[in-house]
């Protein structure tokens, strides 16, 4: 252990985003940053603006000396549901880091197993930088990822809303019906199907 009460090694800094989406993968990223250059401005990537977590992203990449993104899918989400799904997108990015670290940082307040030494942090996105980074990291890849699945599945507005529950997403639901990315499991997908079905039963 160093004399800060970390252990001697590499650290690594695992976040996820896309948790509470009705649409889409939930995605993590871990990292390890250069301590050497460490970019300035870190911080939780839901309090910054798109282009400042853009550009972050560019120095991020910059400063890292390992990186993976790790997914879990919308069809995975509902066989496994959002927490067990989660757990495995942190596993899938730890797992495919080529360095190994001897202590994992990972935001919130249940790490996944794992074959590496991890802690979880409470407000890690916000206190420890190398979770912020792997925030910042994760939150800049899904978007894009969206932005991707709005032209591979048009007319959700998948660009705009990146898969949260708006009223123009739930419009969208109700005109289009869910495509192959939305989370069939969760509550507001089901209230859809359910009425539908009980439409079908009694249309008049």
């Amino acid at each position: 252990m160093s004399g800060t009460g970390m252990p001697a090694g590499l650290l690594a800094g695992c976040d996820e985003v896309g948790r509470g989406t009705w649409a889409g993968p939930v995605v993590s990223c871990a990292l390890i940053l250069d301590p050497r250059r460490m970019p300035a401005g870190l911080a939780d990537s839901k309090t910054l603006s798109p282009r400042r977590r853009e550009a972050l992203d560019a120095a991020i990449r910059g400063a890292c000396l390992d990186l993976c993104i790790g997914i879990a899918s919308a069809a995975e989400i509902d066989e496994l549901n959002i927490l067990q799904a989660t757990l495995l997108s942190m596993q899938r990015a730890v797992a495919g880091l080529r360095l190994r670290a001897a202590l994992v940082l990972v935001d919130g307040n249940r790490a996944p197993e794992l074959d590496v030494p991890a802690r979880a942090v409470v407000g890690g996105d916000a206190s420890e930088p190398v979770i912020s980074a792997a925030s910042i990291v994760a939150k800049v890849w899904r978007d894009a990822r969206m932005a991707e699945l709005d032209r591979l599945h048009p007319g959700y507005g998948f660009a705009r809303h990146f898969g949260y529950g708006t009223a123009q997403h739930l419009q969208a639901l109700r005109q289009l019906g869910p495509c192959a990315e939305h989370r069939h499991s969760f509550a507001p997908l089901r209230r859809l199907r359910e009425a539908g079905a009980a439409h079908a039963a009694d249309p008049a």
